[in-house]
Formats: structure tokens, sequence, C-alpha cells
């Protein structure tokens, strides 16, 4: 997997975050339209809870027999002159991509957004094998200029504000944009762009579905990128995960109507488009050759290991946009190629936990996340179940462990607990100014970016008793 082991710097890659002014900017704008577009689309789709427990039965139903669905696709999707490739491992599906390109002698290939790519480690072995990699999607060729990782699984490039991404053009692009306004910068990509989608030997996609009955793939886009790169190349990739898997068309499109309205606010993409082969006798258009890679890289352990319900995930980004740590620091903290709550859950799968512990901690536990989830995935759940395996594991650090063992011994002496609270309440207050506290002993890790609120001058359980006396 490209750049692993990353998310071990998690808490200095979140300070620096939470310093980061402009970035926080560059977040609130992105994040906070995106959950007021979510919360209207839900709000007019009157069916939409009933959609979402629809959608839950059917991704478990997936999950509970990929294997024939698998069978079923690889069947079909040769029928239709696809080849089937597999991989178990991140490198194994490189290698297979890479074998392709170069098959097929290609210098350049052009490749529409995929998460599955990234976490595979694609982009990092078409450059060791020399191959040139144009990414299409926009914000994609916004963050490749800018040589970063994506930031979100939606929108790679939300990190980086407006005038940023103006004044990085006006740098890299043949013919810069006139201005910061959204529809030069566009212009000015289309033009940056064109000739390499027509010039590619090879284009590479993912897939937001397999369709088992039919063999095709689905890809969801805004731009039409994932069209040009599929069309115009002689020879076509697409790499998935194994579980996209859907049973049949109509399955696709419910499917489709919680993800878009969950990572958009919109009824449906721009473009749908379901790819059946190659190009037959008589198509107008199309590649010559399509090859489908099916990754396995872990999903299949996650079945047996308490994570099956996390193969749910449709990718729509919607735990992101509201999650309140994901909100302050955004999505290169957390080190890994998924962040947020969904990358929490997954990237302990991918790099182990001893690497990132301090993921599945960066975590409020409010539930926001399941709340707003497609596919009603308890990440909160998933969450406390790796937390209890580090535990199990001892990779907790000593400094944890010990503080965690003070606390135990009060909780379990309710007297002594009370005597604690009684004398804790008062020498709390003495930080506080004006009902917060800005600085105070063993808070720091709160208190550098945020004032704590000061706490009340009784505790809940005096203040229950004085209420309800004969309680």
């Amino acid at each position: 997997m490209g750049e692993a082991g990353t998310a071990d710097t998690f808490k200095a890659n979140a300070k620096a975050a939470l310093a980061d002014r402009v970035l926080k900017v560059a977040i609130d704008r992105t994040t906070g339209t995106a959950e007021t577009k979510r919360a209207a689309a839900v709000a007019d789709f009157a069916e939409f809870d009933g959609a979402r427990e629809r959608s839950r039965r059917l991704k478990d139903h997936v999950i509970a027999n990929l294997e024939h669905y698998l069978l079923q696709f690889e069947s079909n999707a040769r029928a239709n002159g696809a080849r089937v490739h597999w991989a178990s491992t991140a490198e194994q599906a490189c290698e297979i991509v890479v074998g392709i390109c170069r098959d097929a002698r290609a210098r350049s290939v052009t490749r529409s957004k995929s998460m599955l790519g990234e976490e595979i480690g694609l982009p990092h072995a078409l450059a060791e094998a020399g191959i040139e990699r144009v990414e299409t999607d926009l914000a994609e060729h916004i963050i490749q200029l800018a040589g970063e990782r994506p930031s979100h699984i939606i929108w790679p490039a939300m990190h980086r504000t407006r005038e940023q991404i103006a004044a990085l053009f006006k740098a890299k692009h043949r013919e810069p944009p006139r201005n910061d306004d959204p529809g030069a910068m566009v212009e000015s990509a289309r033009r940056e762009l064109r000739d390499k989608f027509l010039g590619a030997d090879v284009g590479i996609a993912g897939a937001n579905f397999l369709v088992a009955d039919t063999g095709a793939t689905c890809t969801v886009t805004n731009e039409g990128n994932a069209e040009l790169t599929a069309t115009p190349p002689r020879v076509f990739i697409v790499t998935a995960g194994i579980e996209k898997l859907v049973p049949s068309t109509a399955h696709a499109m419910e499917l489709l109507r919680v993800l878009v309205r969950s990572a958009t606010g919109g009824e449906l993409t721009q473009y749908t488009t379901f790819h059946c082969g190659p190009k037959r006798p008589g198509d107008a258009d199309g590649p010559d050759e399509m090859h489908i890679v099916l990754v396995d890289n872990g999903r299949t352990r996650m079945l047996t290991n308490g994570l099956r319900e996390m193969l749910r995930c449709i990718r729509c980004g919607a735990c992101m946009n509201h999650c309140v740590v994901y909100r302050q620091i955004g999505g290169h903290a957390y080190g890994s190629v998924y962040p947020g709550p969904m990358g929490a859950v997954l990237t302990p799968v991918f790099e182990g936990l001893d690497k990132s512990r301090d993921l599945v901690h960066a975590c409020t536990m409010n539930g926001r996340c399941a709340e707003v989830c497609p596919v009603m995935i308890p990440l909160p759940t998933l969450l406390r179940g790796w937390r209890d395996r580090s535990w199990r594991e001892g990779l907790e650090p000593a400094s944890v462990r010990s503080g965690i063992g003070v606390w135990r011994f009060l909780a379990t002496r309710p007297r002594l607990y009370r005597l604690a609270t009684r004398f804790g309440l008062p020498a709390m207050r003495l930080f506080s100014r004006r009902g917060w506290i800005r600085s105070m002993p063993l808070a720091g890790g709160w208190t550098e970016y945020r004032d704590m609120p000061a706490p009340p001058a009784r505790s809940f359980m005096d203040q229950y008793r004085a209420r309800r006396p004969n309680a």
C-alpha cells in the first residue's frame, strides 16, 4: 500500500492541522456545504429511512453470499469479452495492472478517481514502472499538480481554497486561468487535460458497483472524466474491491438513491455509466481490451475478525462530513488512504493496529457518523472493538494503562470517588476565568487549541440529591 505506516504520526499531524487557519476555512467551506445539501436531499426524500434499511439488508445479503456473486460476475464479465484478474494483495493488484500496461506498450495512462487505486498504491507502482499517470478528475488533477495525497474520498482537494488552486494553476498550466473564478479554472483544466485524454494508451478507473447478473461495472461521476478514461484508450482497466458487488442493475440503482444523496446531496450524478466489456463489431468507439482486477487486500479477513459490517461501505464520505474530529483537522492528518471514521476502522486492517492505534482513539463516540451512514454501519461500535483489541494486545502506553488503573481504583470505590470529586471540582474552578478554563495541569492536550468549560460548583449527584431529596 502506498506510503504505508504513516498513520503512526497522527498526533503530530493533528497538532499541525489544528494550527492551520487556512485549512480550517477550506474544511468548513466544503463539509458545511455537504452537510447542508445532504440534509435538504434527505428531507425531500420521504422514503430515505426505508431506503437505508433496504440498502443495509442488500449489502448484508451480498456479503453473506460473496462467493456466489463473485463467480457469477466473473462468468458474465468474461461473456461480455472482458478479462477478469484476481488479486489477493495490494502488491499483486499493482503487478497485474502494471503488467497489462507493459503488454500494451503504454507510455501514458489516464486515471479516473479511485480510492481503491490509492489503497493499493497504484500511483507509486506506475511511477516506478516509468509510466506517465494523468489524473483526470478535477480535484485529483489539483493534488497531482501539488504533489499531495487526497484529503477526502469524494473531494480529494477539499483542503485547498479556491485562491490556492488558482495560484497553483497559474504556476503549472500551459494556459493558466485569467482569475480565480471557478469557471475560468475549470476551462484551464479542460485545456490542460484534453490532449491527455485523447493520447492515452491505457485508461484506468475504479467501480462504484460490480453487477453480478450482467458482468457490468458501474462508475458514478459528476465530470464525465470516467467516460473519457474508458473510451478513447486502446485498453481499459477497472480495479475494484470484491465488496462492490450487487446482484443486479436494479439493486445498483437502489444503492444509488442513498449513495448520491449522502455524498453530494443530489438525486443522481451527472454521469452514471455501466461498462459491459470492450468494443464490439459495429461499435463506433470503445477500448479494444477491457480488464477487471478484483482485489481482496484484507476484505475476506474482515469477514472473520468482527468487521463484516464495514464491508457494507459504499464510500460516500458522509461520515467524514459530519465528524467533529475530521472537521477540525482534515484528512491528511490521519496519515492514511482513508481518513475520518471509516478510515479509523479500515486503516488497522491495511497497516496493522500497532501502527494506527491512535486513529481508533480519534473519536468522541458521539455517534453522528452512524446516524448519517446510508448503509447503517455502526462505526462507533467497530472503533470500540479496535480499542478493546488494542488494550488486550498490550498496545496502549504505560501512562494510559496506569491512568485508567487509577480511575478504576476510584470508580469501584464510591465513597472515595465522591470524595475525589468533591475536592476536584473546586480545584478545577481555580483555573477558570469567566466560565472557561484556558490552561490547566494535565489538560494541555485539550486547552492548547480550545477552552474547556468550567465545571459547576457541585457534582451531578449532589445536584440530583438536592432536587430529589427523597430519591
